[in-house]
C-alpha cells in the first residue's frame, strides 16, 4: 500500500532538514505543499524536481480527491511552510482521509518550533501542554487561558509580533507573574530566547519592538502547599536537604510526593525554581 509521508521541513536553517526527508521528497510521486512558491525554493536549493501541488487552508477539502487519486498510484509527501505538517498547519483532514481510504500514513520527523523552544526554555519538560496560537481578541484570549490556569504543566503558545505585547498582558492577568521563555526566529540568524517572568517580558518587549514569529513557554501553576504539615517552609527545607545529599530533582520530587501527598510535577517545578 502506498504511503502519505508527513515531512518536517526547516523552521529556518536549511541544514536542519534530514537525509531521510530529502530522499522522500525526491522519491515521492507528488509533493502537496502549503505554499508551492515557498516549497519550490526549498526544492530548488536541494535540486529536487518532484511535481508540486498546493494544499492549504482554503483548498484543503477540494484537493483531497486529487491527492488520494495520486496516492493510489504512488507515495505522496505532505509539507507545510515550516516544521511538521498538521501541527498548526493544514494536514489533519488529509491524514484522516488517507487513513479512511486504507493508505499508510508515516511521519518523517524533524524541526518543530514548539519542541525546540521548550527544550531550550529552562522550564520543566517532563509534562507540557501545547495550545497553538492564542485567540486574537483579548476577551477570548482570557477565557481560553482561564481553562489552563490551574494546570501544573508547562504551557506552550504561538504568537504573532503585532499581538505579542497584548498577549503577555493577558497571560499575566490570568495566570499571574509566572516564569517564561520567549523564543523568536529559532534556528535563524537573529535567533533570540528571552527568559524571565511575564511582568519583565512585558517591560522588555514594550521597549524592544517584537519582530518575527514567537513561541511562548510559560511555567505551570505554582505548587500549592496548603496540606496539613507541609508548609512551603517545610517543603523548601526538605528540598534543600535532599539536594545537599546529592538527590536528583527527579528522585527528590518522587520521594517528597509520596511523603506529602502533593503532585510530583508541582514539586519538581518547585525544585527547579529553588535551584535557579
Amino acid at each position: 500500500m502506498n504511503t502519505l509521508y508527513l515531512v518536517a521541513t526547516p523552521i529556518g536553517n536549511l541544514e536542519d532538514i534530514s537525509a531521510r526527508a530529502l530522499r522522500i521528497l525526491r522519491e515521492a510521486r507528488l509533493i502537496a505543499a502549503e505554499d508551492t512558491r515557498h516549497t519550490g525554493r526549498l526544492l530548488a536549493h536541494f535540486s529536487i524536481s518532484t511535481p508540486l501541488t498546493s494544499y492549504f487552508e482554503h483548498n484543503k477539502h477540494t484537493k483531497l480527491d486529487k491527492i488520494l487519486a495520486t496516492l493510489a498510484l504512488g507515495d505522496v509527501a505532505l509539507v507545510s511552510d515550516a516544521g511538521m505538517p498538521a501541527i498548526n498547519d493544514p494536514g489533519y483532514e488529509l491524514v484522516r482521509a488517507a487513513l479512511a481510504a486504507g493508505f499508510t500514513v508515516s511521519p518523517v520527523p524533524g524541526p518543530s518550533a514548539p519542541i525546540a523552544a521548550l527544550a531550550a526554555s529552562g522550564l520543566p519538560t517532563d509534562a507540557f501542554l501545547y495550545l497553538g496560537y492564542l485567540p486574537r481578541k483579548s476577551s477570548e484570549r482570557k477565557s481560553f487561558l482561564a481553562q489552563a490556569a490551574n494546570l501544573p504543566y508547562t504551557l506552550i503558545f504561538l504568537e504573532t509580533p503585532h499581538r505579542l505585547c497584548a498577549a503577555l498582558l493577558d497571560l499575566e492577568t490570568v495566570l499571574g507573574n509566572r516564569p517564561l521563555a520567549v523564543a523568536r526566529e529559532l534556528t535563524k540568524l537573529h535567533e533570540e530566547i528571552w527568559r524571565g517572568t511575564l511582568a519583565a517580558a512585558r517591560v522588555y518587549f514594550a521597549e524592544h519592538e517584537p519582530r518575527g514569529e514567537f513561541t511562548l513557554v510559560v511555567g505551570g501553576q505554582p505548587i500549592s502547599v496548603e496540606e496539613p504539615g507541609w508548609t512551603e517552609t517545610r517543603l523548601r527545607q526538605e528540598v534543600d536537604s535532599g539536594l545537599a545529599n546529592g538527590e536528583s530533582p527527579t528522585a527528590l520530587a518522587r520521594r517528597l510526593a509520596q511523603a506529602s501527598g502533593l503532585e510530583r510535577r508541582q514539586i519538581y517545578q518547585f525544585i527547579l525554581q529553588e535551584t535557579k
